[in-house]
């Protein structure tokens, strides 16, 4: 699914304060509408938006974040085309509040490039995010095989490090029979920040 924000908030290009981030936020929640039956990207585009602050970004973004996984939507928040100075304020509320949100350009025809990390992992986070970027698509005890000897971490941490990118929305979850199974939400040419 994909969002323009300009729209969404009635064509306005600079976004201020967090009376104005709350009222949006009910806007792109309206948008939104109903969850998806399997896990996709919800990409909010900023293309034509100059200018988010910070207040307005934790309101707006930092609210949606929470809510989506909260609730174990089958969304995953991503930021398509921001700019640097939306970027920048994105990248403070990240680090401010301990999070970790998924940016990227987005062509017309939905096709990513330069997808990336805004906020900081912690580095047993990173290595397993790498980690299952690496192999497309993997489970706890498939990370515990691959690393044996290695970490001399057993099946129970890989689950809870998988459990922690998926509630940070870095990665989708779905199930394969009985067993859960993970995946990067945005899939190719992967690269950190």
């Amino acid at each position: 699914m994909r969002l323009n924000l300009k729209k969404v908030v009635g064509g306005k290009k600079v976004l201020g304060g967090a009376v104005e981030g709350r009222r949006h936020l009910a806007r792109l929640l309206e948008a939104i509408g109903r969850d998806p039956d399997v896990p996709e990207p919800l990409f909010v585009d900023y293309e034509g938006i100059e200018l988010a602050t910070a207040s307005y970004q934790r309101e707006t973004i930092g609210a949606l974040q929470g809510l989506i996984r909260g609730r174990r939507s089958n969304h995953y928040l991503v930021i398509a085309n921001a700019n640097s100075a939306v970027r920048d304020d994105l990248e403070l509320l990240a680090r401010a509040s301990g999070m970790a949100l998924l940016v990227c350009l987005l062509d017309a025809g939905g096709k990513v490039s330069k997808p990336g990390i805004l906020g900081v992992l912690d580095p047993k986070a990173q290595a397993t995010f790498d980690l299952v970027c690496e192999r497309g698509e993997t489970d706890a005890k498939e990370l515990m095989d691959a690393k044996a000897g290695q970490e001399g971490v057993g099946h129970t941490a890989w689950n809870n490090r998988l459990a922690g990118l998926v509630q940070q929305g870095l990665i989708a979850e779905y199930t394969a029979g009985k067993a859960k199974r993970y995946r990067p939400v945005l899939k190719r040419n992967f690269h950190g920040h």
